[in-house]
């Protein structure tokens, strides 16, 4: 029963479009993608006022203190559901009403349609695929029943996928720790399902026994604080097109401090085996909607202030379910503005006019309103123009009426255009006229304007627009060089027009052709003035936040992959951070990391014959055989250089071969406060030496020192909410640390930070405790610490290794242990009986809550924990299930299936189980290929640098990275697990490529992608 870790990727997009360039802000990352790289444009990135998304704690959203209360009110209804309550879900298992989900999900899915937000725009493209794979995946659940939690996964964004299918090969294969089981806790909360569904929940007949509803105090409390005219979980659920059951578990999850990764892993059945992303998107737009409840609850509160809220008023703020929308209502109220033309209109007193003239428009007589004198009332013409703004307001804030246009609008062609500014084609004649005045500058501002060229004239349907072009006419936009508009077509006013003077705004009873003049100048001026403004902000705001979030996702999916790259273990490495005047700056690190030597060579000045025997000699007196070279300035210089001596035998005995590693970070990192505190005495230009060196090593526990936005991968991260990426590149992070787990002993302060459940004042306090009491013998000790309650050591226990080989070690090496540790023990731990031995299941990804099932399942093979790992122990464990079903073992150890596959998996892998050995790894070289030696046709194999919106980036090793347009990436191109994604390619991945064609003057490659190799 191994469990096969496959790599993940985002959902599809059908799409395709032009190829855009990307340009990264930092000026380490720009060989990832630079100005020549495709025929894109590649501007200066200014920061972008794009809808910032709420980076909240999981909690209640806007309400960080009343977390812990709501916590505390549902723990305690856990007691008396503890007497097996599990059984009553098992019991209505094959749920008939199930599959009246499916006729419940057409519903929501034209709700979605109807009541699209500008916050959520990104979640519809999640269900593109899985109307092809529903039909599929049911029949597939039906053949596997013993094993099919990790075969019927959709695989659009599956972080972590998990596959059971090869068992005797694969116990000591790739690691399906990551994808985590659930734990014995699910038994005594009131959840059990046997029968795992596909990972996104648009499928009809999925779960038996979830509920239906929060704990009524849970809910209660969530209704109260919202105070919204809609039901909460049932907005969320239609949104995020995820199924009712599952927005409440993980509403519940969070409200009680559970992380992500915590219940990706160990409460898979919770949510419906759903990955990382999935259950951050919903988190996000829980937030999202939170904050959006808060705001209304703010607006409420100022009009309320200043005596203009009205009952009629208040209904419609507490229905808005966007940002967008409440801010068209509140919009006329604000303080800073000017009064509209209504409002002036009704301080009038013409209101009441209004409502006799679509009520009772035979007993009107604008006459009788005139008041000679009075501005706005002195003539029947002035009085009909009151009349008129009121009422065109009445229709601009209807919500049946927006919807309608919304409707037309959906079936009418409306596109988005962007052309050359007056401004910049001004500035552009005068830079033309004045050639030789400031030709630094001019060059600069033209090299702007001509980055542009693709969309100086550019229209596109605005549901085909793809996030790349919506990013770069923003960008444009922002710099004064495009401007936009959106073009409705003229057909929808006239049927706008047409319904409502024959439906919604007709008078009820006769009205004089006077009257009827209003009312259609009405409906004119509404649509011109208000509606027309407000539907072009709508999709502005909502292909801006869509773009955004694809931008988003394909960072967080480079990140995971560049964090997940495979470390070189086992062999001396030395770093190279090459440069010219100042030297290449030279680390020699010991195979776990450790700094040997450091030193400076000037392989590019005069004399290099003298600094090459040093090189050599520092080489062979380490036995130096990898080394690994920056790719910043000189790196081309440094690589011929290495490559020349390799060819020449030079550090012959030695086989000495090369890599090229992305130096984005390094620098600043290098100055970095934790670099000083961890390199003290050494100058910044070794820590980057030692640092490109280290990246190799490990490459997580090296990046995970550096801000995400520094390592250089992605596309647009200026244009984009900071907010929003930090949240999920910190998310990210968190999750790759956790799902690989760290050896508590060894692991540095920084990379304990990111495991789930820890920050930086826990981790400070661990490796403080580890200094003063020695290294852990088992995770019960991890109690001791100060700050670690009862929440934070269930969320972090179960990603927290205790691996015996560095335990001995560490208890072998000579350690002061001070003589007061038992007064820091004494401050409220002493109570508390904390045993000293080592257990074996301390070393697994098995959590501590399910350690007496693995005892139990353990004595039911005949086995021990001191064989975790070993061939026996797989041999018992493959025998037992060979001979029982997973159900039915469970059921002996009184366990669910998923934790007892948990179980099974963390006793069957070896000791120090790494998920990232089944990636790949730095590929080191020993020779050099120059551009010109590129021909068309050319198959040659490469590894990704860089995944975009447009297209991948493959280093080929000429010095410049190819690329690969999107429309090149092919599902007949791709392994069967990376099919169905968004681009199924990413950083670190090796494919093979043909050269399609070359431009040395501009330097730039174009290839096809041939085959991923595996």
């Amino acid at each position: 029963m191994g469990l096969t870790f496959k790599k993940m990727m985002r959902r599809p997009r059908t799409t395709t479009a032009k190829v855009v360039e990307n340009s990264t802000d930092s000026d380490l990352s720009t060989i990832l993608i630079s100005d020549e790289d495709s025929d894109e444009w590649t501007p200066a990135e200014p920061k972008l006022k794009a809808p910032t998304t709420t980076a909240g704690a999981p909690a209640v959203p806007g309400e960080k203190k009343a977390a812990p209360k709501r916590t505390a009110k549902p723990k305690e209804p856990k007691a008396p559901k503890q007497p097996k309550p599990p059984k009553e879900p098992k019991v209505p298992k094959p749920r008939a009403p199930r599959k009246t989900a499916a006729e419940r999900k057409t519903q929501a899915s034209k709700v979605v349609k109807v009541s699209r937000t500008s916050v959520l725009a990104g979640t519809k493209r999640k269900n593109i695929d899985e109307g092809n794979d529903d039909k599929a995946a049911e029949n597939k659940e039906e053949k596997h029943t013993d094993c099919g939690p990790s075969t019927k996964m959709k695989k659009e964004r599956v972080s972590f996928i998990v596959s059971e299918a090869n068992q005797a090969d694969m116990w000591a294969g790739e690691g399906s720790s990551l994808a985590g089981l659930i734990a014995k806790k699910e038994e005594v909360e009131d959840f059990t399902f046997d029968e795992p569904c596909l990972k996104k929940q648009k499928t009809g007949g999925a779960f038996l026994g979830q509920p239906s509803a929060l704990p009524s105090s849970t809910a209660n409390a969530l209704m109260n604080e919202l105070n919204m005219n809609w039901d909460f979980i049932e907005v969320l659920s239609t949104l995020t097109c995820v199924e009712r059951w599952v927005c409440v578990n993980i509403i519940r999850l969070l409200r009680e401090e559970n992380t992500v990764p915590f219940m990706v892993r160990y409460r898979k059945d919770m949510i419906n085996h759903m990955d990382a992303d999935a259950v951050r998107d919903v988190q996000l737009v829980y937030e999202e909607l939170g904050t959006l409840s808060k705001k209304t609850q703010s607006v409420i509160q100022t009009l309320k202030k200043d005596g203009v809220l009205t009952v009629e008023l208040e209904q419609n703020l507490r229905s808005c379910r966007s940002a967008d929308q409440l801010d068209h209502v509140y919009s006329p109220y604000k303080k800073g503005s000017k009064l509209t033309k209504a409002r002036r209109a009704k301080a009038l007193g013409l209101e009441d006019a209004a409502s006799l003239l679509m009520n009772t428009p035979h007993t009107l007589d604008l006459r009788t309103w005139v008041k000679p004198g009075t501005e706005g009332l002195s003539s029947v013409e002035e009085v009909s123009t009151g009349v008129e703004h009121i009422l065109a307001d009445l229709i601009a804030k209807d919500p049946e009426t927006l919807a309608y246009v919304k409707t037309l609008c959906e079936n009418s062609f409306v596109t988005i255009q962007s052309s050359v500014s007056k401004s910049a084609l001004k500035e552009k004649e005068q830079k033309s006229v004045q050639d030789h005045t400031k030709p630094g500058t001019k060059q600069n501002k033209k090299m702007d304007i001509d980055k542009f060229h693709l969309y100086v004239d550019f229209t596109s349907n605005i549901q085909r627009i793809q996030p790349h072009q919506t990013l770069a006419i923003n960008r444009g936009e922002s710099l004064k060089i495009l401007t936009v508009k959106v073009n409705i077509p003229d057909r929808v006013k006239n049927e706008f027009t047409r319904w409502c003077i024959d439906n919604r705004w007709k008078p009820k009873t006769f009205a004089r052709e006077e009257h009827w003049a209003i009312v259609r100048s009405a409906i004119d001026d509404s649509y011109k003035r208000l509606i027309l403004p407000f539907l072009t902000r709508n999709y502005r705001t909502k292909l801006s936040s869509a773009a955004e979030k694809e931008s988003i996702a394909m960072f967080v999916s480079n990140l995971r992959r560049c964090l997940l790259v495979g470390p070189v273990r086992g062999c001396v490495i030395l770093g190279v951070d090459p440069g010219f005047r100042h030297g290449c700056k030279l680390a020699v690190l010991s195979p776990t990391g450790q700094i040997i030597h450091t030193d400076v060579v000037y392989l590019h000045n005069s004399g290099q014959q003298r600094e090459v025997d040093k090189l050599r000699h520092l080489m062979m007196t380490y036995s130096c055989t990898n080394v690994v070279i920056g790719n910043g300035t000189a790196c081309r210089e440094t690589e011929s250089v290495f490559a020349d001596l390799i060819s020449r035998r030079c550090f012959h005995p030695l086989d000495v071969s090369y890599c090229i590693t992305s130096e984005a970070g390094a620098s600043i990192y290098s100055v970095s406060p934790e670099a000083v505190k961890e390199l003290p005495d050494m100058d910044p230009n070794l820590r980057s030496a030692v640092s490109i060196g280290r990246r190799v090593q490990d490459p997580m526990a090296e990046l995970v020192k550096i801000d995400p936005k520094h390592i250089g991968i992605g596309t647009y991260q200026h244009d984009v909410s900071a907010g929003a990426l930090k949240v999920a590149l910190d998310g990210v992070v968190q999750e790759c640390v956790s799902f690989v787990g760290v050896d508590i002993n060894i692991c540095s302060e920084t990379l304990m930070r990111h495991v789930a459940g820890l920050n930086v004042g826990r981790a400070k306090s661990i490796a403080e405790w580890r200094e003063q009491n020695g290294p852990f013998n088992n995770r019960e000790q991890l109690k001791l610490v100060k700050g670690m309650g009862p929440k934070t050591y269930q969320q972090c226990a179960g990603f927290i290794r205790i691996n015996p080989q560095t335990l001995h070690s560490a208890k072998s090496s000579p350690h002061p242990v001070p003589e007061k540790p038992a007064a820091k023990k004494s401050k409220g731990k002493t109570c508390v009986n904390i045993p000293t031995s080592f257990n074996p299941l301390d070393q697994t990804c098995i959590h501590p809550e399910s350690y007496h099932v693995a005892e139990r399942f353990l004595s039911l093979v005949g086995g021990s924990a001191d064989q975790i790992g070993s061939a026996g122990m797989r041999q018992c464990v493959e025998s037992k299930v060979r001979t029982s079903s997973v159900e039915e073992l469970a059921k002996t150890v009184d366990s669910t299936p998923e934790t007892l596959k948990l179980i099974i998996d963390g006793l069957a892998q070896p000791p120090g189980f790494d998920i990232r050995q089944s990636f790949g790894k730095a590929v080191f070289k020993r020779g050099i290929v120059s551009m010109s030696d590129l021909r068309v046709g050319a198959v040659l194999t490469g590894q990704v640098d860089n995944a975009t919106l447009f297209g991948a980036f493959v280093d080929i090793g000429v010095g410049r990275s190819g690329l690969i347009h999107k429309s090149k990436i092919t599902l007949d191109k791709l392994p069967a697990s990376e099919r169905r994604r968004s681009l199924a390619l990413g950083p670190g991945q090796r494919v093979e490529v043909r050269v399609l064609n070359v431009d040395p003057q501009r330097g730039r490659i174009g290839l096809d992608l041939i085959r991923v190799l595996q």
